[in-house]
């Protein structure tokens, strides 16, 4: 037990570090992840962004309606269902993803210098079973 609340906390902690790297975009960090699921991912509909996000749907109407507002996606209706609405990402949002994933990788590639090759290999290990984990 006390392993597994170790790795959870240690998790937790390094990803508010990396949250806290950002641009100056001033985007929640629910605005960031998705504007970064479309940025790789391609357009999507509102609902499959909520189940991919994991949120309901009112709170994804919420923030797609922040990132419209702001210019970072546009909506459109589905050329193949019409009663559906397709979420894009803007060159701006493109941009703001790019900026803050650039921002995160150099910290990021700092605290990994800092680092033995050892302690490296085994981060480059774990970082493909914590994968594993998250796809599950």
């Amino acid at each position: 037990m006390l392993e597994e609340t170790e790795l959870r906390v240690s998790l937790m902690k390094v990803t508010r570090r990396l949250r806290a790297e950002k641009s100056d975009t001033e985007l929640t960090d629910s605005q960031m992840s998705v504007l970064s699921v479309l940025d790789r991912g391609g357009p999507l509909t509102p609902r499959a962004l909520a189940d991919y996000e994991r949120v309901q749907p009112p709170s994804m109407t919420r923030t797609l309606a922040a990132l419209a507002e702001r210019g970072l996606v546009d909506r459109a209706p589905d050329p193949g269902d019409g009663r559906q609405i397709i979420v894009r990402i803007t060159d701006s949002g493109a941009a703001a993803v790019t900026a803050t994933r650039r921002q995160r990788d150099a910290w990021l590639a700092q605290q990994l210098a800092d680092l033995d090759p050892d302690e490296r290999a085994v981060l480059a290990r774990a970082s493909q079973i914590l994968r594993r984990i998250a796809d599950s």
